[in-house]
């Protein structure tokens, strides 16, 4: 499972580790092949392992407030530690990001002895590099581009996996492409200070809430190596192929930006007080919309490609054995029309926040709204795949209907602001016309509540947003009912929320999906319901992976996360959360 597995990066891309092995690593970009894949093939995910070879605890922890990893490996014959990071800081007023990972080994106490094997792989493990040696670094060759590990670490011990005294700091840097060219120990030593610094500098500029402020922040932190800056797009998870419950088939690929967690994304960046990682993601929506004239996908790759053809990789074993192994999505190819209301929502921000005034010319504002208004009056009682991505079937979705109401209310808010009368008008009558569906063919008397599909019983966790979107006013004697029945029809394990219960192509879901509990408890915070929302709140906070993490579910039974890792949603609803129950500062 996921327990002690840790993230580092620094926006251009990121890795995951336990225990001094690097566990996932894709190389140059977050969407490429794995370099370092173990995570789903021990064989041939290749290797860049540091261990202590008589080693009798291992404790991992973040440097505070920081993504820089510390590992500490203790045994009879001594103690050392390891850092791990990705470089990040300013430089000559831009951001440096390169792709290099460096690994420093520190000697703690007595005569620790360490090993070191680092064997690169590609094409998703059918590449094995070959190596030659240099006067002070290993060459790696056969990928797409020189991968090199630069190191004070005597070559032959690496070369031929043997174990040596940790006497004092030894340094390892990998680099994909551009080699270290600098002084090793002082270049190493000085990075870190500096991405030390900048990540502390960061989280100080944090807004955070008066409680529960270590697990923002760590989320928080979580959510910046989520966006790949060189485009802005924000990434839904770092994996693919992490199964959602044993046994289930459903494995998919997440290293994507869907618009609908981007926009729930931006909600919690906006909470944080970070505006810059906002205006990164609009500019990549913008680029979208100019390009298609209005017409979204779910999902983009993270150059905002269209077009991620989903295959099955069969020659790998797959994560603790399930399969299968999947790159690409389907689902980019999916008809969800919830997102047209969420990118009006979400560009809002740049219209009327009064921060980006003169960022984007009111006629150009215009246009975009208006693109995406047309979309919703032309799909507004469109049958679509949903927000789980259904894949057998189309039905009218309840959720998109709530968010074509949503987006059209906040364009009435844009239009007006920007003097654009027909335009107001048009999404006056789209609100009024979302609203009556939502009243007439999505609420349920008998259930109480709205359904997850226009005139079918069932009920979708996703609809407690009604609530959050204020569709459903706290004071609205409806809102309460709603709540409390998705609650009893969806809750499993002792309140943990599944998304829905009814069969789908994979059959009926097993896990609990953490975001829709994490809205439970803001939907029960906003009905007033404080000590029941701060209750299932903190039995969420017990259940991160021991380093302040969440993969995508909650499997029932054991408690144990499972899907892919770490879930941007499950970090968004953590932060949401967080405010909504926490105590005011005031």
């Amino acid at each position: 499972m996921t327990s002690g597995l840790a993230i580092i990066g620094n926006c251009s891309y990121s890795a995951l580790l336990r225990n001094g092995s690097v566990e996932w690593l894709c190389w140059p970009r977050p969407d490429s092949s794995f370099v370092f894949g173990p995570l789903l093939d021990r064989e041939q995910g290749g290797a860049f392992v540091v261990e202590a070879t008589e080693a009798s605890d291992v404790r991992q922890e973040y440097l505070e407030n920081t993504n820089v990893l510390r590992t500490v490996f203790s045994g009879p014959d001594g103690a050392f530690e390891l850092l791990d990071f990705a470089p990040r800081f300013i430089q000559y007023d831009r951001s440096f990001k390169p792709l290099m990972l460096v690994r420093i080994m520190r000697p703690l106490a007595g005569e620790p002895r360490a090993r070191v094997r680092c064997a690169p792989r590609y094409d998703y493990g059918l590449v094995e590099a070959t190596s030659w040696r240099a006067s002070n670094h290993l060459e790696y060759r056969g990928l797409p581009a020189p991968v090199r590990l630069t190191t004070n670490v005597p070559l032959t011990y690496i070369e031929d996996e043997r174990s040596f005294l940790v006497e004092r700091d030894q340094h390892l840097v990998l680099t994909w492409g551009q080699p270290l060219e600098a002084g090793l120990e002082d270049t190493a030593e000085r990075f870190l200070e500096r991405t030390v610094d900048y990540w502390r500098r960061w989280v100080k500029a944090t807004r955070t809430p008066r409680d529960y402020q270590r697990e923002v922040i760590r989320s928080a932190l979580v959510l910046k190596l989520h966006q790949f800056e060189d485009t802005g797009a924000l990434l839904a998870a770092t994996t693919t192929s992490l199964p959602e419950h044993p046994g289930s088939g459903r494995t998919w690929d997440y290293r994507y930006c869907w618009l609908r967690d981007a926009y729930f994304t931006l909600n919690a960046l906006e909470r944080l007080g970070h505006s810059e990682e906002m205006e990164r993601f609009l500019q990549f929506l913008r680029n979208l919309v100019d390009e298609s004239g209005g017409a979204l996908q779910p999902a983009y790759r993270i150059n905002g490609s269209p077009d991620a053809p989903e295959r099955e990789l069969e020659h790998l074993a797959g994560y603790e054995g399930e399969k299968p192994v999947r790159i690409g999505n389907q689902a980019l190819k999916h008809l969800q029309n919830d997102v047209y209301g969420e990118m009006v929502l979400a560009a809002s921000r740049l219209f009327l926040d009064t921060r980006f005034v003169g960022e984007i010319p009111p006629a150009t504002a215009e246009r975009i709204v208006e693109l995406l208004v047309d979309q919703i009056d032309a799909r507004l009682d469109e049958p679509d795949a949903g927000p789980w991505e259904f894949r057998g079937r189309t039905r009218l979705h309840s959720f998109s209907v709530l968010m074509h109401w949503a987006g059209a209310r906040r364009a009435v808010e844009i239009a007006e602001t920007l003097g654009a009368e027909a335009l107001a008008a048009k999404a006056r009558d789209l609100e009024t016309r979302a609203a009556e569906l939502l009243a007439t063919r999505c609420w349920d008397e008998e259930v109480g509540a709205l359904t997850q599909v226009a005139g079918e019983p069932q009920l979708d966790a996703a609809m407690l947003l009604a609530v959050h979107l204020g569709y459903l006013a706290p004071d609205d004697p409806r809102a309460a009912s709603h709540v409390d029945a998705i609650r009893a029809a969806l809750s499993i394990d002792g309140g943990l929320l599944r998304r829905y219960a009814t069969p789908d192509d994979f059959g009926v879901p097993e896990a609990a999906f953490l975001v829709c509990t994490f809205w439970l408890v803001e939907a029960l915070a906003l009905l007033g319901r404080t000590d029941e929302a701060r209750e299932l709140f903190e039995r969420l906070l017990e259940l991160d992976n021991g380093l302040g993490l969440y993969a995508e579910n909650i499997l029932p039974g054991s408690l144990t996360q499972s899907g892919n890792f770490p879930q941007t949603y499950s970090h968004v609803g953590l932060i949401n959360a967080a405010f909504r129950v926490s105590r005011r500062w005031d």
